[in-house]
């Protein structure tokens, strides 16, 4: 029975689409199911023995193991994005799962890692980015061009950049894009959002420490900073750092030195800083929770985001790029939105943003079984604003005209009038420029 018990259960992962690998206590590998095989371009036999780390090869094999984690607190982990090294040496994107293995006595045997091959999504991004602006990032505003300047203009600088604006508005995706045309381009590049960790966890995710150094350091562990060296790090939501956390970075950024938690050894890293905040720094520092210092520091190359309401024509270049999105994620055949849903879209004032704004889409196509997008479709509190006229002025209205009839009308002049290629370049159906054409009287 056990013998059939143990057949069953090899046949049952082995059907899994998910990756799936089990360690020991010494993080040796024991078992690995087909679809792990085959995302890494392995056999198990080559592995099973191995230490963990030799074969995947990723960073949070030397910081941030999820298996250690499980392993020394007890507590599963789950949606973890990482990357591991297939047999050619290709980066694999992957999102994981870690558990604890017990046997019958409740006693921990060993560790479970599943996982899920994302190159996927990395394949959609590259397909969206070859027709959006700059870098991943949309808009054609005289506000978002001055941006893309700017960041063009500093990308062989290594000083720090301070993004503001509001939740929402794309500062990750602006942050990306520096990175992107940097000179540190190839060098790691890591993300830490402030705000998620407590003062004293926060201080170890940035800069590692000691074991013993607190109640779960129970090991020696290296913090972001390093893991950055020679690149950049990106400091999200840094005007919720304590005043404490802030002299520590202060000191990083004027003299590139830093302590482990628990440790007296000075450490020296060379990493470029990127940082952002959705608060009114300047209120803040007035009211003595943000240092002047360091926003100075960190102020060097300031970029100042516009919220959604204040660029409104670029509405349009979202929305098609949410709707290409969604349509290649979800294998829907949706490709255009109706002149009502997008009137509404155009004059709601957007809270939340870019952020919101894609929400919005997400939703719709849920509920979308049609080839377009109807106002019916979109979220219940949008609906709501039928009745926009005063959302936003007259003077917003006809600038919004004023930008789309020339934007149309440059891309129309270019391909002669021939509206297949205008459409194509536009990144919209030919419906739907022909509507547009129409409204701002381009058809005659």
């Amino acid at each position: 029975m056990k013998l059939l018990d143990k057949n069953l259960t090899k046949v049952i992962l082995d059907s899994l689409g998910e990756g799936l690998f089990t360690v020991d206590k010494d993080f040796r590998v024991n078992s690995m199911n087909r679809a792990a095989e085959e995302i890494l371009g392995l056999h198990k036999s080559e592995v099973i023995g191995d230490f963990c780390k030799n074969i995947f090869k990723t960073k949070r094999c030397f910081a941030e193991c999820p298996l250690e984690g499980v392993l020394e607190k007890g507590e599963n982990i789950y949606d973890i994005e990482s990357e591991f090294c297939h047999q050619s040496g290709k980066k694999i994107p992957v999102r994981l799962n870690a558990a604890v293995l017990k046997n019958e006595d409740k006693q921990p045997i060993g560790g479970v890692i599943s996982f899920r091959d994302m190159s996927y999504l990395e394949k959609i991004q590259k397909n969206l980015i070859g027709s959006t602006n700059f870098y991943g990032v949309i808009g054609q505003h005289k506000s978002m061009i001055d941006i893309y300047s700017l960041i063009e203009e500093v990308a062989e600088s290594d000083s720090s950049v301070l993004i503001v604006g509001e939740s929402g508005t794309g500062k990750e995706m602006i942050a990306n894009a520096i990175q992107e045309i940097s000179k540190r381009k190839s060098e790691p590049y890591i993300k830490i959002n402030c705000s998620v960790f407590p003062p004293t966890i926060l201080a170890s995710e940035l800069f590692g420490h000691v074991k013993g150094a607190f109640t779960d350091a129970v090991k020696d562990r290296i913090g972001r900073f390093e893991l950055a060296d020679k690149g950049t790090i990106f400091l999200d939501e840094i005007a919720e750092m304590p005043l404490q956390m802030q002299v520590q970075l202060l000191r990083v950024l004027q003299e590139g030195t830093f302590e482990r938690v628990g440790e007296s050894i000075t450490r020296k890293v060379d990493v470029r800083v990127l940082a952002a905040t959705n608060k009114n720094i300047q209120k803040e520092m007035e009211e003595g929770r943000f240092r002047e210092d360091l926003f100075y520091r960190l102020n060097v190359i300031p970029i100042n985001i516009p919220p959604l309401r204040k660029h409104r024509s670029d509405i349009p270049h979202l929305v098609q790029h949410f709707i290409n999105k969604y349509s290649l994620i979800s294998s829907k055949e949706i490709n255009e939105i109706d002149d009502e849903a997008m009137d509404l879209l155009a004059s709601y004032s957007w809270p939340g943003n870019i952020r919101e704004l894609e929400n919005a889409i997400e939703y719709a196509f849920a509920r979308t079984k049609d080839t377009i997008i109807h106002a019916s479709k979109l979220p219940p509190n949008i609906r709501m604003h039928m009745d926009y006229s005063d959302r936003y002025t007259q003077e917003e209205t006809t600038s919004t005209k004023v930008d789309e009839y020339r934007r149309l009308r440059q891309v129309l002049e270019k391909h002669h009038w021939n509206r297949s290629k205008a459409a194509a370049e536009l990144n919209m159906g030919r419906t739907t420029l022909w509507r547009k054409m129409k409204a701002l009287d381009l058809d005659k």
